[in-house]
């Protein structure tokens, strides 16, 4: 499994995607540059994407900043160790402070390593992350996708990409996530590359940001 670090990494996904796809060789062409944008790993990173969660990336970046300013190194031990009224504080909502507390409770018992879950399928490191309470699929998929580099790996539920790939390819209707689903297969093993391509595509053709992690 070859590990998206580089931009070398990506040339070498979108090479292989024109080979296995056609139609992706004018998107290609219109989407520009193709971002590497690689997140911190380890539970800074899904705890990251967990406070973007359904917030405007201005709010999440606040959030971010005051957990930075109260807690320091944000860890699982130290998410572990901040109280309720910390949590209000910093404007985490009961639901991301109780997924936060559980991912951190499940790195430190030693239930979810997130620093080798890349080196597994992508299916089965989705499974794995979705078990945890308050860990959905997208979750997974962007911390797959951008803080451990997983190669095959595209969120079929992000709405930028339904977007993106139904404008792109001239469907009569934004594809749905199963629609996604079955169409994104023909692009393995390179689909964390094609979820990055459309994202790129998105922006340039589109007009908007649809990256869910920060440049």
């Amino acid at each position: 499994m070859r590990i998206i670090r580089t931009h070398e990494d990506i040339a070498a996904g979108l090479h292989g995607l024109v080979m296995l796809d056609a139609r992706l060789e004018p998107v290609v062409a219109k989407a520009g540059p193709v971002p590497l944008r690689r997140a911190d790993p380890g539970y800074r990173g899904i705890a990251n994407i967990i406070v973007s969660q359904m917030v405007s990336k201005a709010s999440a970046a606040a959030i971010w900043r005051r957990m930075e300013e109260k807690l320091g190194d944000i860890s699982a031990e130290t998410v572990l160790a901040a109280s309720d009224e910390d949590c209000r504080e910093l404007g985490l909502s009961h639901a991301k402070a109780d997924a936060l507390r559980a991912v951190a409770r499940a790195v430190t018992r030693g239930e979810l390593d997130l620093a080798a879950i890349c080196e597994i399928d992508g299916s089965a490191a989705i499974r794995e992350m979705t078990s945890i309470k308050g860990v959905g699929r997208w979750t997974a998929e962007v911390y797959l996708l951008f803080c451990a580099g997983h190669p095959d790996v595209f969120p079929v539920g992000d709405v930028a990409l339904q977007n993106a790939v139904g404008h792109a390819l001239t469907l009569e209707v934004r594809p749905s996530a199963r629609e996604l689903d079955s169409l994104t297969e023909l692009w393995a093993p390179w689909r964390s590359v094609a979820a990055r391509l459309f994202w790129a595509y998105y922006a340039t053709e589109m007009r908007r940001d649809g990256l869910p992690v920060a440049p």
